[in-house]
C-alpha cells in the first residue's frame, strides 16, 4: 500500500496519523486565528476611538471660534484657524475610514474561521472520512488555499506541524507586521465593504 503524499511531496506517516491529532491542530488553528483577529481588531477600535475624540474636539473648536468672531479684522485669523482645523479633521476622517476597512477585514477573517470549523465538523460527521488522512489533508489544503495573507499561511503551516498557539501567534504577528510595513502589500488588500 502506498502512502498518500502531503503537499510538497512529503509522505504521510499513516502509523502516527490520527484524526484526533488533526482535529486538535485545526482547533488550535481556529484559536490562533481568533486571537490574532481580536488583537488586530482592538487596534482598529482604538484608532476609531481616538479619531472620533479628535473629530469632536476639532468640531467644538470650530464652534467656539465662530461664536467668538465679532469683528471683520478677525476673519483672516479665523480662516487660517479653520483651514488648520479642517486639515486635522481630514486626517482623522481618513484614519476612521481605514479603521472601518480594517474592521471589514476582521469580519472576513472571522468568517473564514467559521467556514473552516464548518468544514471540520462536516468531515468529522462522515464516518468514512473521519479516519481518512487524505480527506484531512484535502481539507487542510482547502483551508490553507483560502488565506490571502502570507502571515496566515505561515501560521497555518506552523500549527499543522504541531506548533504551539503562543508561538504561532508570535510568528503571525512578526510576519503580519512585516507585511504591513512592506511597500508591496498585494497579498493583503483591504476592501471597503
Amino acid at each position: 500500500m502506498t502512502q498518500p503524499e502531503a503537499d510538497g511531496g512529503q509522505a504521510l506517516d499513516e502509523a502516527s496519523w490520527s484524526h484526533v491529532k488533526e482535529t486538535i491542530n485545526m482547533l488550535y488553528l481556529a484559536v490562533c486565528q481568533i486571537e490574532a483577529t481580536m488583537t488586530d481588531s482592538n487596534k482598529s477600535v482604538d484608532t476609531l476611538t481616538d479619531s472620533f475624540t479628535k473629530l469632536a474636539t476639532h468640531t467644538n473648536s470650530v464652534v467656539a471660534q465662530v461664536q467668538d468672531l465679532s469683528k471683520v479684522e478677525e476673519l483672516a485669523s479665523f480662516k487660517s484657524d479653520l483651514t488648520t482645523t479642517a486639515s486635522a479633521l481630514n486626517v482623522n476622517i481618513n484614519s476612521s475610514i481605514q479603521a472601518f476597512q480594517f474592521y471589514d477585514r476582521v469580519c472576513q477573517r472571522l468568517d473564514h474561521v467559521a467556514r473552516s470549523l464548518e468544514k471540520v465538523s462536516q468531515l468529522m460527521s462522515e464516518s468514512e472520512s473521519i479516519k481518512d488522512p487524505v480527506a484531512w489533508r484535502d481539507l487542510q489544503n482547502k483551508i490553507r488555499d483560502s488565506y490571502t495573507m502570507e502571515a496566515e499561511r505561515i501560521m497555518f503551516e506552523y500549527i499543522m506541524r504541531g506548533g504551539s498557539v503562543v508561538d504561532a501567534l508570535e510568528i503571525y504577528r512578526h510576519h503580519f507586521n512585516a507585511e504591513e510595513g512592506s511597500p508591496d502589500q498585494d497579498n493583503d488588500e483591504i476592501e471597503l465593504f
